[in-house]
């Protein structure tokens, strides 16, 4: 059973740790080659352990800074760049933490070296698994106990290749509940010693994927991961585990077919390399502007360092570049890819794992007494068995449809030849006891439900016949008379008025237009709707006359009172009025500028009614 697998059946909770890890990014500049002229000419160097500068492609005369966690130069060695940055991260595996490594450069940088190294140097790698090793003995005592194993793969064109034990079966990615990011069928192996490492991984990285091309040798054609699990166990009560993964990854260089002369097979590869890593460098970005999504499973790289970046992993990344000017846009990229890879921010903590509680065998005494509680139990359910009656008895059966009422006894008969034949008889067709509780009284409760309904039924029926009996036909109430109700007007203070001047309005139908339908008023003074008003011809005339009079004489004050007239329109008609003269009619009102037709029209029906309280008597 692997660590991981462990892991996901026992109860799993998380040790927080209240600081976060920022992601630390180091560069490594890699000795030039050639004769230093030309485009072998160095376009990158060293300011201090930090910093470094490279020449700006829009002028030679600048140069560009960027600084870092760390900075390792031309003469730096395996040793400084392993102490500096890879060895301070590895006690954090015997606290329960994840832990990454990652060689991110453009091919030909120098990445596989720094991550494997020579017999006379070794790299990374080597090196961390020495020291681990040595850790875990050192720490190892009555308290806690360790255990290391080792899984290697590569990802050749979005495959995830097996390399301890080669296949061509293409390995699947998951995710268990406790969100560790798992491979199943993937090879592990255990490892006591050094020697025992060296007999796995050497014969497994010769199986790894590279070619040739014009910039490198041995090209990288996939990207290699090593998984090293580091396992503890507590010697005493509760036995608490955990378990810590050191992800050591060595990335394919970043490619441009134009100067390696990629084609067909290598042409491909190099596709699916810089495919994975622009999927890298958007995560990278997602990360660092808080997008609710981060594209992890775009790529199976991706899905792999999901823990490294922005995951719970302390993450280093060794960022390799190339000094010659050839190779100016690839170190410039990978330079503007580690400056946004420091940004990021992980939240690491200790995985511990307690053992299932559960899955302890109980003792002997404690099986005894538990049987011993439950004899009582059983013969207790064996009397109330034997006094149980038939379902059919409990039933009434005229009260189901026969379908059902026939299969029912079909049943019952099954279970009685069963019992004849000297089988454990089913009561109640194997319905618990309870259940048939439960069944009964919810029988019971539909059949009281149904004899309300039917007793509801027989008076609503019995009110009905009472009132079928014979009489006269009812008759239908006439429907109300429109009326036109005249609204209330100011009367005219004159010494005598006649029948026809009391009436001032007339109402009129409507005899034009579409019907409209009518609504029964709120208010006894007001109108049908179907019905209009008009004024008689002589109060109109008069009205209009006031209104004439206004226009010619009234202040602007006096001509706002007036509805429809504004200070705007009121300084129109004096400005008219002085220009002009006096109106001849109430219609010259139309001829004032910016007053319509329409306008005029209205403002003359708004101010008929309002007119007609100051109309002055005859002479």
């Amino acid at each position: 059973m692997t660590t991981s697998q462990r892991l996901s059946q026992a109860e799993f909770r998380r040790v927080s740790t209240k600081a976060q890890a920022r992601v630390r990014v180091c560069v490594r500049l890699r000795p030039c080659v050639g004769t230093g002229q030309g485009q072998n000419a160095p376009c990158v160097r060293g300011v201090d352990s930090h910093s470094l500068e490279i020449l700006n492609w829009r002028n030679e005369m600048e140069t560009m800074k960027y600084r870092f966690d760390a900075f390792y130069g031309e003469k730096a060695t395996q040793n400084d760049i392993y102490m500096g940055s890879v060895q301070p991260v590895l006690r954090h595996l015997l606290e329960g933490q994840n832990a990454s490594i990652l060689a991110y450069g453009p091919t030909g940088a120098g990445k596989t070296h720094t991550m494997l190294g020579s017999p006379d140097q070794p790299g990374v790698i080597p090196r961390a698994l020495r020291d681990l090793l040595q850790m875990t003995r050192n720490a190892s005592g009555d308290e806690w106990k360790y255990s290391i194993s080792m899984s290697y793969l590569e990802i050749y064109q979005e495959k995830v290749l097996d390399l301890l034990e080669p296949s061509l079966h293409d390995l699947p990615i998951r995710e268990d509940r406790n969100h560790h990011i798992l491979v199943p069928g993937l090879t592990q192996k255990e490892i006591t010693s050094f020697s025992d490492f060296e007999s796995f991984f050497l014969p497994a990285s010769a199986n790894r994927t590279v070619a040739s091309t014009q910039l490198n040798q041995r090209s990288s054609r996939s990207h290699t991961v090593l998984m090293v699990w580091v396992s503890q166990t507590q010697g005493w009560p509760p036995y608490a585990r955990r378990a810590a993964k050191l992800c050591l990854i060595d990335l394919a260089g970043s490619e441009d077919n134009r100067r390696t002369g990629n084609k067909g097979l290598r042409l491909k590869e190099s596709g699916a390399i810089n495919t994975s890593l622009f999927v890298l460098s958007k995560v990278v970005d997602a990360l660092n502007q808080g997008l609710p999504r981060v594209p992890y499973r775009d790529s199976k790289l991706t899905r792999l360092l999901q823990d490294s970046l922005g995951g719970t992993a302390h993450s280093v990344i060794i960022t390799n570049i190339a000094p010659e000017k050839r190779y100016y846009f690839d170190t410039l990229t990978s330079l503007n890819f580690a400056a946004k890879s420091k940004q990021v921010v992980n939240k690491p903590f200790t995985q511990e794992t307690l053992p299932d509680m559960a899955a302890k065998r109980p003792s002997a005494d404690s099986r005894d007494a538990e049987l011993e509680a439950k004899r009582p139990c059983l013969e207790e359910d064996h009397q109330t068995q034997l006094e149980e009656k038939p379902l059919s008895s409990l039933i009434p059966l005229e009260n189901l449809e026969p379908a059902v009422a026939q299969r029912l006894l079909r049943l019952e008969a099954l279970e009685k030849e069963h019992a004849r034949a000297g089988s454990h008889g089913l009561p109640l067709l194997n319905t618990p006891r309870k259940a048939r509780q439960r069944l009964v009284k919810q029988l019971e409760e539909t059949q009281q439900k149904l004899k309300a309904l039917q007793e509801r039924q027989q008076e609503m029926e019995a009110t009905a016949a009472q009132n079928e009996k014979p009489g006269p036909a009812p008759r239908l109430p006439a429907k109300p008379r429109k009326k036109a109700v005249v609204l209330p007007f100011q009367k005219v203070q004159t010494p005598e008025k006649t029948q026809e001047e009391d009436t001032v309005t007339i109402i009129q139908q409507r005899k034009r237009g579409r019907k409209r339908k009518t609504s029964v008023s709120s208010c006894e003074n007001e109108a049908p709707t179907e019905w209009e008003m008009a004024l008689r011809p002589d109060l109109l005339a008069r009205a209009k006359e006031n209104i004439l009079a206004l226009l010619n004489t009234g202040s602007e004050k006096d001509l706002m009172a007036l509805h429809r007239i504004g200070k705007k329109k009121a300084l129109l008609i004096v400005a008219w009025r002085d220009l002009h003269g006096s109106f001849k009619k109430v219609e010259d009102f139309e001829k004032i500028e910016g007053i319509s037709a329409k306008q005029a029209a209205s403002f003359i029906k708004a101010n008929i009614l309002s007119c007609l309280g100051n109309l002055q008597p005859l002479d």
